[in-house]
């Protein structure tokens, strides 16, 4: 008998807000399942966007990740289904915000996640982290719970500010908690091709990543930032949009690199 895939985790992460980080984690998410992949999003971010952009009510929730985190209830407990057929999602509530502190004092507080992974992770595919924009104690349990980080850069102004104290924290977390942490890669945000500027980031960022950097660009899009006020992702939202069009490819290269036989 052959072994059960492993699933890969993968955590989305930058300490910049509005980079698109929560709407990559929803559509990349979305995306792999409607390749027929199972995929189980974990919303790590108080703000909970990733959670209210799936539809999901957060003031019905009974179980979080919080829960999880800081009563250990098993994660099974807390997965909820998406209107999205093979997505699954731990929500997010503002309970979530106090977490930070609450772990501070708690025993082994950077693997809480990755701990409570462990009996789930082999029921999906891909496990999706969207981390809080802040490199606080979530954001390192989901990099210590991660076996890749990918981190949306947005090609604006700005756009590599702060990103060194992020890879920083990268290697402190590969050293001391997870040796198999990796950089799965970056992908450009919120491009706008009017603009020069937008170029001349893009082309930084390829210069300082290499091949790191996702050849599919997310461009910005009223589409995208309308989609999560009604719960849904861009591909069922608006499947004919640009947004849906890059999130839809960036999907099938993101499965190229996971070597997914299908992916094409």
């Amino acid at each position: 008998m052959t072994e059960p895939r492993r699933s890969t985790v993968v955590t989305i992460a930058n300490q910049k807000g509005g980079v698109g980080k929560s709407t990559t984690a929803i559509n990349l998410a979305a995306g792999l399942a409607l390749q027929g992949e199972r995929v189980l999003l974990i919303d790590l971010d108080p703000q909970g966007n990733a959670t209210s952009g799936l539809g999901i009510d957060r003031s019905r929730i009974s179980q979080s990740i919080y829960d999880v985190l800081l009563k250990q209830i098993p994660m099974d407990d807390a997965i909820e289904p998406t209107s999205v057929r093979d997505l699954y999602m731990v929500p997010a509530t503002i309970d979530l915000a106090g977490a930070e502190i609450e772990l501070v004092s708690v025993f082994s507080r950077e693997l809480r996640l990755r701990n409570s992974l462990e009996a789930v992770r082999d029921d999906f595919d891909f496990v999706m982290v969207d981390c809080p924009p802040s490199l606080g104690l979530l954001t390192v349990n989901g990099l210590a719970a991660a076996d890749e980080v990918v981190i949306p850069i947005q090609c604006e102004y700005y756009a590599l500010e702060g990103l060194s104290q992020l890879l920083r924290n990268v290697d402190m977390v590969k050293a001391n908690l997870n040796p198999g942490l990796r950089i799965g890669g970056v992908i450009l945000t919120m491009y706008d091709a009017r603009t020069r500027l937008a170029k001349e980031v893009a082309d930084q960022v390829r210069g300082y990543f290499g091949d790191d950097t996702y050849r599919t660009i997310i461009p910005r899009s009223v589409r995208l930032s309308e989609a999560p006020s009604f719960g849904e992702p861009i591909e069922t939202f608006d499947p004919m949009s640009r947004g849906a069009i890059a999130y839809r490819q960036l999907a099938r290269e993101f499965r190229q690199r996971h070597g997914r036989e299908d992916a094409g």
